[in-house]
């Protein structure tokens, strides 16, 4: 196996490139960064100190010490800051995630402004169409954004806030809030025997 690397790619020092890297177009990358295998580069920048892992980005800027991957996907002009991470099995489409903020695990995030020092729980999505339409999601700084949280566009939640998991949030959420948005569980005891009588 071998890895490509465009004539117009820029490589700085001490960076690690695995085979089966693809690096395509006007790339660059920083100092000291790796770039584990199967990874898939398009028009983008990299900074110094970062750790690439079975990811894909394109047409995006990462900033210096982030941590990407396993198998996410960076595109569309997405900005990631400064010593953010962005994990494993996470989509990161045409926004800024903040200095120091991580989006760990199995999230979507689309048409997004996060904060700094946020942290967004596995799973949540910023549903970003409706139907017609792209609409803006907007976190800010120290928010904690629960697992399985749905947060419906256009929206802010203000700075210092947390959202509870499981919480569909549609509405703005103030800064320095608790918004807890699901319905009270039912449970419906011998509901299957009754169901297959």
């Amino acid at each position: 196996m071998n890895e490509f690397i465009s004539k117009e790619t820029i490589i700085g020092k001490n960076v690690k490139i695995y085979p089966n890297v693809f690096i395509e177009g006007k790339c660059k990358i920083g100092d000291n960064t790796t770039i584990y295998p199967g990874s898939f580069i398009v028009d983008s920048e990299i900074g110094e100190n970062c750790i690439i892992k079975y990811s894909n980005i394109t047409n995006s800027k990462i900033g210096n010490n982030v941590v990407v991957g396993n198998y996410s996907t960076i595109r569309d002009n997405a900005v990631i800051m400064d010593n953010a991470k962005v994990g494993t099995c996470v989509e990161i489409k045409k926004s800024i995630v903040g200095k120091g903020s991580k989006v760990p695990h199995l999230s979507y995030i689309g048409d997004a402004v996060i904060g700094e020092n946020v942290n967004i729980g596995a799973g949540a999505i910023t549903a970003n169409y409706n139907g017609k339409e792209k609409n803006k999601t907007i976190i800010g700084d120290n928010c904690f954004i629960g697992t399985n949280v749905n947060m419906i566009a256009p929206i802010t939640v203000g700075s210092n806030a947390l959202v509870a998991a499981g919480s569909t949030i549609n509405k703005d959420v103030p800064e320095n809030s608790l918004s807890i948005a699901r319905e009270r569980q039912v449970n419906k005891e011998n509901y299957y025997e009754k169901k297959n009588k």
